[in-house]
């Protein structure tokens, strides 16, 4: 179980993190689980050795004593000896989640860890729902922040809403083209927007490539994000500044990621199934989407950008306004 186990945990799978745990946490509770399982599995039984041991003569009623050759366990490899078989497993993370956050996170263990490094060079989109509270602000955009203003939100309407989000979506669509570094008068630019694949060639700000309304009941609204190269901290400033715009405030309660590349929520393993089979299960369902994803999105000039450092370069919190990206992307 333990070496034939292992030899099937090489891949990438998705788990949900729910709101309140760190994935720091998460990950070490997934190696926990997965070391566990590893270990759990029925040893081989010991070697035997012949010995020679002193004992009675059989059969015989006198106490004399004789060397009699006995087949006896070794106890070199037994787990009291020499402790558990395996002690760490090498997990990777991709694209994180702060703590307040929830959805779906990307996990790569063993030779899956460079896959992670595949999928950030493939510049993918993610997918997000993103909760806000109109009526106040506060100092660092989520509700639970420290009061800073409290305004009126009667004025607010669907239609000013989403004519807003329209202005965003437009912004960042200049400015992904501008980031793709592509003639738009070309073929390969024709193409690549209808199939979808326009991608930065390097590191970008925070570029959404879709966003709208799904539900608008004031004092809460709720939005479908579709971005890349972001951060949630950026996200809730989104909500903010959406409020501003409204001529009014607004804080964001939740931020949740339903996708991240080609992993969704029905990909991602709850809670109750960090546990060996059902990772190995995951990986094993999933590998064969994950090759051929990654193969149709690092095509020429995707992916060959490395990242700037040995850390997570999608983890950048250099600050990004998602109202002044034109401007900015101009220059």
């Amino acid at each position: 179980m333990g070496l034939a186990g292992l030899a099937r945990l090489h891949g990438l799978f998705a788990a949900y993190k729910p709101p309140g745990l760190k994935w720091k946490h998460l990950r070490d509770t997934v190696e926990l689980q997965l070391l566990k399982g590893l270990n759990a599995g029925k040893r081989p039984a010991s070697e035997h050795r012949v010995r020679f041991l002193l004992g009675p003569v059989e059969g015989s009623e006198e106490k004399e004593l004789t060397l009699t050759a006995t087949s006896v366990p070794t106890f070199i490899d037994h787990p009291l000896v020499c402790g558990p078989a395996f002690t760490s497993l090498k997990i990777g993370i991709g694209h994180r989640l702060d703590a307040q956050a929830s959805g779906v996170l990307v996990l790569g263990v063993g030779r899956g860890r460079s896959l992670l490094t595949d999928m950030y060079n493939a510049h993918l989109t993610k997918d997000y729902t993103v909760h806000g509270l109109l009526g106040k602000a506060t100092d660092d955009f989520c509700e639970d922040g420290r009061l800073v203003e409290k305004t009126t939100y009667d004025h607010v309407t669907r239609e000013k809403l989403e004519r807003i989000l329209a202005r965003i979506q437009g912004s960042h669509q200049k400015a992904l083209v501008m980031y793709s570094n592509v003639d738009l008068q070309t073929q390969e630019a024709y193409e690549m927007a209808v199939s979808g694949v326009m991608r930065p060639t390097n590191k970008s700000p925070m570029l959404m490539t879709g966003i709208r309304c799904l539900q608008f009941a004031p004092p809460e609204f709720l939005l479908e994000v579709q971005c890349m190269h972001e951060t949630q901290k950026q996200l809730r400033r989104l909500v903010h500044e959406i409020g501003l715009e409204l001529k009014s405030t607004a804080v964001c309660t939740q931020v949740r990621r339903t996708r991240d590349g080609f992993f969704t929520l029905d990909d991602a393993l709850l809670r109750t199934q960090w546990d060996l089979p059902s990772i190995q299960d995951a990986i094993q369902s999933a590998a064969p989407r994950v090759a051929a994803e990654l193969e149709k999105n690092l095509g020429p000039g995707l992916g060959t950008q490395q990242p700037s450092s040995p850390g997570w370069p999608w983890d950048s919190e250099e600050p990004s306004s998602a109202l002044g990206l034109e401007s900015r992307a101009g220059h």
